[in-house]
């Protein structure tokens, strides 16, 4: 969760949509993903089976549903892999030059964020991409690392941050609105009333929260590998729900000491906290916060590209994609070829030199897959009562119905060019669904799903619904040998 948006879109949106009053962006921000949280921890101890949000469609809604699901996690996934690993080249630049090594002009075009031919990134997703195919428990070790390292660089920058806090910077807190320039793609919310609402004032501050949901992002990745946890059931809610809490605080607080540093306008740069470490004389600092960035930025595209991984590995087990994705490797135990895929994936897109201007349609792929999370909830306490829930969300249905509310409001504020994408994406989904998932989906299929063929990866067999309670729904799977004939091929939600 913590990367890019704390390092690099706080100071964005401060300095060209919100201004000082991003720090109530971060609370808006916060409140919605505490709400869908909630709804995710429940499906998620409910279901305990990897592939979040697709997983929980294709239980609660069925196939179709699951199928566009999956294809907005996918366009999420794949977005936020190919703009982290953009990002993690600007500071890796600034990194370079806290340490005084000047790369020669002909080189650096090539390194920058907005550069035409980036050749950082790609080996980047590279790198990661060979670690997570060779299996996760060498990623996990180099997160656990990791982690801790930014957890402790953003305490740093609070700390020292706050004693250079220039309380002048936070006046005005809420700037006046400014119209938008007449080039520039309205809102959604702004075109349905048109009216324009351009930047700044009250209006800025939720435009900026629609995209600072990104800094967010990744408490809904832990339910794509409950098949990694021991204990799904327990340890997934509380994942999402302790990992949400703790990085709001350490945004919040973030938020507050950035703005107070440095005047709003100024913190647009290319690495906006690294920056305003410098301009208030503490470059040491500086040289932390970018090694920081790095490590963080580093650990947010491996986190994704292993949740990417589960995603394609579901729809490739359930026939939605071809079958070879929906295979364990034999050599590293891994989903391997899912991983490669989702890693190759991101790098092509990663070339693309406007890749950045893409961080909306990210967000509106996750928003997108936190409503139906939110409905999801209220579907199954309606259709199974007494499953086993190691997690409930309390005070249902108001929770679930503020939670669809709240994510709806911020796609609302989302801008016309980025639904217009949105759409093109679905539409492209709905056609490849149309054309061969609905006609090699397991369902489609399930006479004549073999496991002896190579329907599915021989060393874990298939899933299967088992309930030796009724009041509980465990999905399993069992080795081909141990299944009986009639039940060769029997998907979960059958």
């Amino acid at each position: 969760m913590i990367g890019s948006g704390i390092f690099s879109i706080s100071g964005n949106q401060a300095a060209t949509v919100a201004g000082p009053a991003v720090i109530i962006s971060f609370v808006i921000a916060a409140i919605v993903c505490v709400l869908a949280a909630a709804c995710y921890a429940e499906l998620s101890s409910t279901i305990p089976v990897s592939g979040s949000a697709y997983t929980f469609s294709y239980v609660t809604f069925g196939e179709m549903w699951a199928w566009l699901v999956g294809w907005a996690l996918v366009l999420e996934l794949v977005t936020a892999a190919a703009i982290v690993a953009r990002v993690w080249s600007a500071y890796f630049l600034a990194t370079l030059d806290g340490f005084g090594v000047t790369l020669p002009a002909g080189v650096a075009k090539f390194f920058g964020p907005n550069a035409e031919v980036n050749l950082v990134a790609p080996v980047l997703l590279l790198i990661l991409t060979a670690l997570i195919v060779t299996g996760t428990k060498l990623s996990a070790r180099v997160l656990t690392v990791v982690v801790i390292a930014k957890v402790a660089v953003i305490l740093l920058v609070v700390i020292v941050g706050a004693a250079h806090i220039n309380m002048a910077n936070y006046h005005p807190f809420v700037p006046m609105a400014r119209a938008a320039p007449a080039t520039a793609s309205p809102t959604l919310l702004g075109w349905i009333l048109d009216s324009s609402f351009g930047s700044f004032g009250i209006m800025g501050i939720f435009t900026a929260a629609s995209s600072i949901v990104f800094a967010y992002i990744g408490f809904d990745l832990i339910a794509t590998a409950s098949e990694d946890a021991r204990s799904p059931r327990k340890t997934v809610p509380q994942g999402m729900l302790l990992g949400v809490g703790a990085v709001t605080i350490l945004y919040i607080a973030m938020a507050v000491v950035l703005v107070g540093m440095r005047p709003y306008g100024k913190l647009g740069g290319s690495a906006p906290v690294s920056e305003a470490m410098a301009a208030v004389g503490v470059g040491w600092a500086a040289k932390v916060v970018n090694l920081g960035a790095l490590l963080a930025l580093m650990t947010v595209i491996m986190v994704v590209l292993i949740a990417q991984s589960r995603v394609l590995f579901n729809m490739g087990r359930d026939g939605l994609l071809p079958k070879s994705l929906g295979r364990v490797s034999r050599v590293y135990s891994s989903p391997a070829r899912a991983a490669a895929a989702a890693g190759l994936a991101a790098l092509a897109l990663t070339l693309y030199p406007k890749v950045l201007d893409l961080e909306e349609l990210l967000v509106i792929g996750a928003l997108f897959c936190f409503a139906f999370c939110a409905i999801g909830v209220l579907t199954l306490r309606r259709s199974e009562p007494n499953l086993e829930r190691g997690f409930r969300v309390p005070m249902v249905p108001l929770i679930p119905l503020l939670s669809l509310g709240a994510t709806l409001w911020l796609m609302l504020n989302m801008k016309t060019s980025t639904w217009t994408k949105f759409g093109i994406w679905m539409a492209i989904g709905l056609a490849i669904y149309g054309l061969y998932g609905r006609w090699h989906s397991r369902l489609a299929n399930e006479d004549s799903w073999d496991f002896d063929i190579g329907d599915t990866d021989p060393g874990t067999g298939g899933l299967q619904a088992i309930r030796p309670d009724p009041n509980e729904l465990r999905a399993v799977r069992t080795p081909p040998h141990e299944q009986h004939k009639p039940s060769r091929g029997k998907h979960m939600r059958n």
